[in-house]
């Protein structure tokens, strides 16, 4: 297969990303190999956006130390001289396994209800809302209510207690897991509230935490606070009975 091809379609990236295979400006582009019937995604270094375009001829750029995978691709070069290549040996043992770590990164744009959620966390109020005086509390506060599409338009301030509706116990570690395992992840119903949230239990076995359990949230200091729901370290147990299986069995 030849090492050079046409530009099918680009994109611009002004602002590369960590992890992504420039650290300049660059252009993410389908580029179809010559004597290929579908085209690749890669990087192509343009040294501007003017200086792309779809049909541009475009060649690889090697990298330096070559593993068998397609980060072998550096990335693409403007131009349709093929660079050389080194030779090398025909038998080498064929390739059985890759491993490629990956990451995701995401940036979103908060609504106005998030925006009210996130700063009433910045301040320790735990903000739900609802529409009039009347409708379900859901927490976090969304755009609308699911069941009548009409907008969440009053904000309630709850309390940081709450009953423990389901749970699991995590007993498997797993990469970038931050809590030695066991542990529990339970869906929290804070008081006043009609949808429960997934946080930890903690301060307890995680053998003994159930259903209808009582809990309250352990703050985090409050020069650690900032905009996210992370400012509750965790949830631990009351010591109060535990809640009637009526009480949250529509909300589980």
């Amino acid at each position: 297969m030849s090492s050079v091809g046409t530009v099918v379609s680009w994109t611009w990236q002004p602002e590369p990303l960590e992890g992504q295979p420039l650290q300049r400006p660059f252009a993410w582009a389908l580029v179809k190999l010559d004597g290929a019937d579908t085209p690749i995604l890669h990087a192509v270094d343009a040294g501007s956006s003017d200086a792309i375009s779809t049909g541009a001829r475009v060649h690889v750029h090697w990298a330096d130390e070559p593993v068998g995978a397609i980060g072998d691709i550096a990335y693409f070069a403007l131009g349709e001289d093929a660079e050389p290549v080194s030779d090398e040996p025909a038998d080498r043992e064929p390739i059985t396994m890759l491993v490629i770590p990956s990451s995701l990164e995401i940036q979103h744009t908060a609504s106005l209800p998030e925006s009210t959620f996130l700063r009433g966390l910045e301040q320790g109020k735990l903000l739900g809302a609802r529409t009039g005086e009347t409708g379900k509390v859901y927490f976090p506060p969304k755009e609308a209510d699911p069941a009548t599409g009409l907008e969440l338009d009053t904000y309630v301030e709850l309390p940081d207690k709450g009953t423990v509706t389901t749970f699991a116990i995590i007993n498997i570690p797993f990469p970038g897991q931050r809590i030695k395992p066991p542990y529990v992840a339970a869906y929290v119903l804070l008081d006043g509230a009609d949808i429960p949230f997934l946080h930890l239990v903690t301060e307890i076995d995680p053998a003994d935490v159930r259903m209808g359990m009582r809990v309250q949230a352990v703050w985090k200091p409050q020069e650690e606070w900032g905009l996210g729901i992370d400012n509750i370290d965790y949830f631990r147990p009351t010591g109060e009975p535990d809640a009637e299986y009526d009480s949250y069995r529509h909300h589980l």
